[in-house]
């Protein structure tokens, strides 16, 4: 498995003298000794990035802002970052003519994304991350989000097997990054889907890059999409495959993986603490596990930004970062490979996270890729469907209920309450499923407060067919719990509910205690243990998606139309420019405590 490509290799000689008190002129032994001293290791820089989602263009509202800190001020502000022609203008300018320079990335590279892509089956993603120079990522979950067969599409190439080709005469030429899936096997043949590692040289050294995504993507990715497939424990397997790669003599290893964690601060440039102290969620425990010969650990999955160092299973410390999300950010990974034993020189290893500004000028080749297929969409992303009178956040909202949040249920509940469409009598919406906000400004020429197709797309991109099940009222009370126990303990996901729920969450209690029980009101009454109430929500999260079993055990399933038709629908009937939708209040979720934000 194997595999090694040719890099650049130009490393300039720098003339060093020794000092000694008073200048003195060395031996010729004792320059020998230097000389070898000097050229006993190379340097490599990695520029890394994840979770870009297919964002082309500058992502809209808090989802393509950073928060750091004012150098002038020291007041915490939120600056504009993203987008595809300024990220590459700053990936090409970062990397180092002298040294082999690799350009990775943690996974979810598309999946989620706005109309621009999504539409083309973010063919036009994979296109650009060509142009930019992409080496090597690790799958995330979101590439599973249309099936297995679409994800080697996407490497190997090929017109799409229903939609066909885009233009006449022209085939998708797929990937020619390297996509590695270490901990993805296939049911019946036991192998990986993709290759687990890819192998490269900097300067004569071989270096290794194992990737793999969470071992929970089954949770979080429909059933459909997983199918066949087996994921395996990230640590057992990158443990693995480090042994694998160091007895094919590759000692310089790099983990890819598309799984983070949550800093303590939400600024770009936190600083963690020499022990990672400023950091909690799964990457911590993968980190302090995985093996010492793996050097360096690029991660994704949660969105934030962080670049800290978290010890190995040897106490050391070792270098973990994550670039947030959406092209926002990069990290810049430098490092010291060492020629004799082949190792990467861990306290060479420096990461900073640099922030995508989009004051730098603009990339002309992705300025001419993006024109080109937002001309394709526009008849479509362009279309007016409804009005609004304010921002309404969704993903940008730190709030555990979320304006749009609200507005989603609320449309889902309507459309699928009359009898023959379900008789839903609530409706639930995954905080995870609002990719980004409803924003007042307009970026597309279509006029402030106008919501358009494209920017709804951009919202719900799954496009999951709705559901409406029975479920008893202690089943309802036991997914109100999922929200804050189990798989979701660690990290609370809390569902956005129609307008006829009440509840309140006690967040400075743990687990299923945190849902105070004789809250909870449906239409004003409390909700009867025996009694049957029929539920609506997307198919992910129908499916038991996102860790709630409690909505697998529903029965009497009927499926409706797409969430974002419901959306879209909803948008067109309660908006106008005359009376254009307001911001819901946030009255559903009563909070007790501290907040938490949710990813």
């Amino acid at each position: 498995m194997l595999t090694v490509r040719s890099r650049r290799t130009a490393l300039a000689v720098v003339a060093a003298a020794g000092l000694f008190g008073t200048v003195a002129v060395p031996t010729a032994a004792q320059a020998a000794d230097a000389n070898a001293k000097r050229h006993r290791t190379v340097n490599l820089q990695l520029l890394a990035i994840n979770d870009f989602h297919g964002n082309l263009e500058p992502p809209a509202g808090s989802s393509g802002t950073i928060k750091e800190v004012d150098p002038a001020t020291g007041q915490v502000v939120s600056t504009p970052a993203g987008g595809i022609e300024y990220l590459a203008t700053e990936l090409r300018k970062a990397r180092i003519p002298a040294d082999d320079s690799i350009t990775v990335a943690a996974g979810d590279i598309v999946g989620a994304s706005p109309l621009t892509s999504a539409l083309f089956h973010d063919e036009p993603t994979i296109e650009a991350m060509d142009e930019l120079g992409l080496d090597v990522t690790s799958v995330g979950n979101h590439e599973f989000d249309q099936g297995a067969a679409e994800l080697l599409r996407k490497q190997e190439g090929g017109c799409h097997p229903t939609d066909g080709c885009y233009e006449p005469g022209r085939t998708f030429k797929g990937a020619n990054f390297n996509y590695l899936s270490a901990n993805v096997t296939d049911e019946k043949t036991g192998k990986t889907l993709l290759p687990p590692y890819w192998v490269t040289k900097s300067q004569g050294v071989k270096i290794g890059f194992i990737g793999v995504t969470l071992e929970g993507t089954p949770n979080i990715v429909t059933a459909e999409g997983v199918k066949g497939l087996k994921f395996a424990n990230e640590v057992t397997t990158i443990n693995k495959y480090a042994a694998e790669l160091k007895a094919e003599g590759v000692n310089s290893i790099v983990a890819l993986i598309h799984e983070g964690g949550y800093p303590a601060s939400s600024v770009y440039n936190y600083d963690c603490g020499p022990a990672g102290q400023g950091i909690s969620g799964p990457i911590v425990d993968i980190a302090r596990k995985i093996d010492p010969a793996v050097g360096a650990i690029v991660t994704g999955h949660t969105h934030n930004a962080y670049a800290c160092s978290i010890p190995d299973p040897n106490g050391v410390p070792r270098s973990v970062t994550s670039a947030a999300s959406f092209g926002r950010l990069f990290t810049e990974i430098d490092m010291k490979l060492d020629k004799t034993t082949g190792e990467i020189v861990r306290p060479s290893v420096k990461a900073e996270n640099h922030v995508v500004r989009r004051t730098v000028e603009k990339a002309p080749d992705m300025t001419a890729l993006i024109d080109h297929y937002a001309k394709l969409a526009a008849p479509i992303a362009n279309r007016p469907i409804g009005y609004i009178s304010a921002d309404i956040n969704g993903r940008g909202s730190s709030d555990l209920e979320k304006p749009l949040g609200d507005v989603i249920a609320d449309a889902q509940l309507e459309a699928l309450a009359p009898a023959d469409k379900g008789g839903a009598q609530v409706a639930f919406m995954n905080p995870g499923g609002l990719r980004s906000d409803l924003v007042y400004k307009a970026s597309g020429g279509e006029g402030d407060g106008v919501v358009t197709y494209g920017e709804a797309f951009t919202v719900q991109p799954f496009t999951n067919m709705m559901q409406v099940k029975t479920l008893t009222g202690a089943q309802l009370v036991q997914l109100l719990q999922q929200q804050v126990s189990g798989l979701n303990g660690a990290a609370p996901k809390v569902l956005q509910v129609s307008s006829n729920l009440h509840y309140t969450l006690d967040m400075r209690k743990t687990g299923a205690d945190r849902v105070v029980l004789d809250s909870i009101r449906l239409n004003g009454a409390p909700v009867d243990p025996a009694a049957k109430y029929r539920v609506a929500a997307n198919e992910f999260l129908a499916g038991g998606g996102d860790g709630f079993p409690a909505f697998a055990a529903g029965t009497d399933k009927l499926v409706g139309v797409s969430d974002l038709a419901v959306f879209t629908a909803y948008l067109a009937a309660h908006s106008s420019a005359s009376s254009p939708l307001k911001p819901p209040a946030q009255d559903r979720v009563k909070v007790l405590g501290p907040g938490s934000d949710i990813d």
